[in-house]
């Protein structure tokens, strides 16, 4: 066996602490061993807080919930009543909240980093006249926001993407490595004849979520249950089935794509059998909501069942 005094740290600039390990070493064999067992159980309580801090940081790196839906399906509205009612439970305690809950209510342009960040992502199809302006080419870091949805004693940070076809990709994109939980918005007032348009972005919002090494929560809010011809939960995951099993046989029957880069999965559910939500690797919910509730937009949101569920994923 090679002799202890071969061993070496190595050249250069780790050679120069050499002569210092060297002597720290002896002075440990040469005093009580108890004082290496100190040394060790010191360094190993270091070891495990790195440990700790290393997988809390990722834990909350994910603390992102993406609203996501076709336009004019209220997820925008569903956004703001979620944090309104927040606002509302609890009195704002710093300057920040206090300007977000005015961003969200006029949306207008702050100097609080967050309320900037849901003024720029809070879509309600206004970007549709100008669908093609260029993208702003900087991701904000969600660690740094402030004000974030307390819940439980964690926070969430809501995020509201645009519903425009030419934009809810692109953030989607941007945004779904953050994401701890996604909301997907259906109309249910209008599903009969959006089916098909929400089963596309549907369909490619699992993929996404699928390819992700975490996956995160999914929801899907079937929201304007106040209006008379409203479809069930139900009637619409039904629905949903049907013609995401459609998709599917559509979209694998399809050339494969020159991206072999690409760890998404090639398809949804099991060869062979009709497609349920089930057959997925991540749990998907659904439930009714109103953001309007039934006195319109001055009555209160019907969306307890949506705050429940957000306390319960933060």
């Amino acid at each position: 066996m090679a002799s202890a005094d071969t061993w070496r740290v190595g050249d250069g600039a780790g050679g120069a602490f050499q002569p210092y390990l060297d002597s720290l070493r002896q002075e440990l064999q040469q005093r009580d061993p108890t004082l290496l067992s100190v040394a060790v159980a010191v360094l190993a309580v270091l070891l495990t807080l790195v440990f700790w801090k290393f997988i809390w940081s990722r834990k909350s790196s994910q603390r992102a919930v993406l609203f996501v839906g076709l336009c004019d399906s209220g997820k925008t509205l569903l956004f703001v009543r979620s944090w309104t009612t927040f606002l509302k439970m609890e009195p704002a305690t710093s300057d920040c909240t206090l300007l977000y809950q005015v961003a969200i209510k006029k949306m207008t342009p702050l100097t609080c980093p967050q309320a900037n960040l849901m003024r720029l992502l809070s879509d309600d199809c206004s970007r549709s006249k100008d669908p093609h302006r260029p993208l702003p080419d900087w991701t904000p870091d969600l660690n740094s926001l402030p004000c974030p949805h307390h819940l439980g004693g964690n926070s969430l940070t809501l995020i509201d993407l645009p519903g425009h076809e030419s934009l809810r990709l692109q953030f989607l994109d941007r945004f779904k490595s953050s994401a701890r939980a996604v909301v997907f918005v259906v109309d249910s007032a209008t599903f009969q004849r959006e089916v098909k348009d929400v089963a596309e972005f549907l369909y490619q919002v699992l993929i996404d979520s699928m390819g992700l090494k975490k996956t995160p929560s999914f929801l899907i809010a079937c929201n304007k249950q106040d209006i008379a011809m409203a479809k069930s939960a139900k009637l619409i995951q039904q629905q949903l089935e049907k013609e995401l099993n459609t998709l599917r046989v559509t979209r694998s029957a399809a050339p494969s794509t020159l991206d072999s880069s690409s760890t998404a999965p090639a398809q949804l559910g099991k060869k062979g059998k009709e497609f349920e939500f089930s057959q997925l690797p991540l749990k998907v919910e659904f439930l009714e909501c109103s953001a309007k509730g039934g006195r319109g937009d001055a009555g209160m949101a019907d969306i307890q069942d949506l705050e429940k569920w957000l306390a319960k994923i933060a």
